[in-house]
């Protein structure tokens, strides 16, 4: 009973985060499963995608209704990350747990670094380097295919689903930032985009982890309803809070625990 609460305050604190960072909060949960209830990476890691894939998944759902996802796009990059996901768990089982932690640290701290550095853009008023092949035509709001389009979010994808399956993060730092530079979509298309992408990638992580016998249900369940509880409410947060400045708080928290994980790491030794 004790680890299942605990499962769901850490979901419903991952979902918040998530609701108020976008595409970017899922990948604490790993970390947090680690500290408060000592899983391994390969442990933690298809929890956090069953947690992204219902949060996720429902934020795809009401922004497709919405008719801001680019579904086409969506479809192209989660088909890669299923693609190559199972090779990601794969190689996670045949690593030490020391160093998957270690991976986690330094993407961690990449994406620190990267979401500062976008939320400082838009707080100094820098506009977007937008760096087409993927142009948007305004008369149908569809994208333009061409094969550089469509060959740059193929790549994109496969990094994102690797990563998903390796470490158990959504892949989110990895969809986002590739949709803002190889397309001209506006910021609430690409964070519907990338959702939809992270359900369909977490999914079949979820899927093929379970093959696997990783999967701890007694914890994923409760974790999970938290994480979609807790992105409920972000999502009566997120209009009266300044975006750029929870990026910039995020950040802060991703490199304090990146920054823990490692001296705890170096201490085992």
């Amino acid at each position: 009973m004790e680890v299942s609460l605990t499962g769901l305050l850490l979901g419903l604190a991952v979902g918040v985060i998530l609701g108020l960072t976008g595409a970017g909060g899922a990948i604490l949960s790993v970390p947090l499963l680690g500290f408060f209830l000592h899983l391994t990476v390969v442990e933690a890691a298809p929890i956090g995608l069953l947690a992204v894939t219902l949060s996720a998944g429902l934020g795809a759902f009401l922004a497709f209704r919405a008719r801001i996802l680019r579904y086409k796009a969506a479809a192209l990059m989660a088909a890669l990350g299923i693609l190559f996901s199972p090779l990601g768990i794969w190689i996670a089982h045949q690593l030490p747990n020391a160093f998957l932690v270690f991976i986690f640290c330094l993407v961690l701290l990449l994406v620190a670094k990267n979401m500062w550095s976008q939320a400082s853009q838009e707080l100094n008023g820098v506009p977007d380097e937008v760096g087409p092949p993927c142009l948007l035509d305004e008369t149908i709001g569809k994208l333009t295919w061409t094969l550089p389009c469509a060959r740059s979010l193929a790549a994109s994808g496969s990094v994102a689903g690797f990563l998903s399956g390796l470490l158990g993060v959504g892949g989110g730092f990895v969809i986002v930032p590739a949709l803002r530079k190889f397309t001209d979509l506006p910021m609430k298309s690409i964070v519907a985009t990338s959702l939809g992408v992270l359900t369909l990638v977490s999914l079949s992580g979820v899927l093929f982890s379970n093959l696997y016998g990783a999967m701890n249900w007694v914890i994923a369940i409760p974790f999970a309803v938290g994480s979609i509880a807790g992105l409920l409410i972000a999502r009566q947060w997120v209009t009266k809070i300044s975006g750029p400045r929870v990026q910039q708080a995020f950040s802060i928290l991703a490199l304090s625990i990146a920054l823990i994980m490692l001296f705890n790491l170096i201490h085992t030794f």
